[in-house]
């Protein structure tokens, strides 16, 4: 896949099929749309292009900047690799590049920078200044400057429409199951592996604590969940701990532990990417250190359970 970021870098080709948008998670909803969009392009001989823009348009304009990210730029990449797109056109978004009207934007990227035969977007679809661009607006730029244009339906699962927006939700609720079901894939994040202060294993429980590359990646609820981790691009299985340590801690900062099952190696600054399964339980504090180590040794018994379908 060509990655490209700057619009010199394109050779105008008007047999080219293009989808638009953020696809922050590149969802089931999401991928229909570049599905669409390579099938289209293979028929007609042409090229497939997305554009999407970095950063979230969300942290540019002004009163939206609260929103975490359900996939960081390089996990768009690599799942549109493996989606088969040929062209990933990433604009860098900023206050001046919002304020294009929707036609200022088709006529400058679309019809003179790329060059296309048409345009795919999902059914709730907005862009220009203002939002302000939808179907119906690419239709009118579609006649005037000789495109068509394809909507793709919601997208159901389950008998509720897939979106963002639902996924983040299901997350911050700690429903990584559900949000795995809508993404169709595991709920995914990466960190470097840092020292901590060694409790874990003078519990038993030695873990890899995390620092979170990306501090726009949304992270799930507090808690703990059954997960399955790749270091040293090797895949284990095991527990991953999301809280403060309210036993030992009174205000303690959230910090992701990983615990491999069965596993004894020095992994320090290594990059460990974790891909939830399932919540097993809210974060607790104990009485006591005897009381931890005993719902410890638990959450293990029941994170095997979960995972035992996959380990097999």
């Amino acid at each position: 896949m060509r990655i490209i970021k700057n619009l010199a870098e394109i050779k105008r080709d008007e047999n080219s099929v293009i989808t638009m948008g953020t696809f922050d998670g590149l969802h089931l909803g999401h991928q229909q749309i570049v599905d669409t969009v390579i099938q289209k392009s293979v028929k007609s001989d042409g090229r497939s292009f997305l554009l999407t823009f970095n950063p979230h348009p969300r942290k540019v304009i002004p009163g939206r900047n609260d929103v975490k990210l359900l996939s960081t730029l390089d996990e768009k990449i690599e799942i549109l690799e493996k989606l088969g797109l040929e062209n990933l056109f990433v604009i860098n978004f900023t206050s001046e590049f919002s304020r294009q009207s929707p036609e200022e934007f088709v006529k400058k990227y679309l019809v003179e920078g790329i060059g296309l035969n048409e345009v795919v977007i999902g059914y709730d679809h907005h862009f220009g200044k203002g939002r302000d661009g939808n179907f119906h607006i690419l239709q009118e730029l579609g006649n005037k400057f000789n495109f068509a244009v394809t909507l793709i339906p919601e997208y159901s699962l389950e008998g509720e429409t897939i979106s963002s927006t639902k996924i983040r939700n299901s997350l911050v609720a700690g429903d990584v199951v559900k949000a795995g079901k809508m993404l169709g894939r595991l709920y995914t994040f990466q960190g470097k592996i840092v020292r901590g202060d060694g409790r874990g294993r003078k519990l038993g429980f030695p873990t890899a604590n995390l620092s979170v590359e990306n501090e726009d990646k949304l992270i799930p609820a507090k808690g703990i969940y059954a997960a399955e981790c790749i270091v040293e691009n090797e895949k284990h299985f095991g527990l991953l701990s999301l809280g403060s340590r309210p036993t030992f801690h009174k205000d303690g900062e959230i910090i992701p532990e990983f615990y491999i099952f069965d596993f004894d190696r020095d992994i320090y600054d290594r990059i460990m990417q974790v891909n939830l399964v399932k919540k097993i339980r809210d974060e607790e504090k104990f009485n006591s250190v005897d009381e931890l180590i005993i719902q410890m040794k638990k959450d293990e018994e029941t994170g095997k359970e979960i995972l035992s379908k996959l380990i097999n």
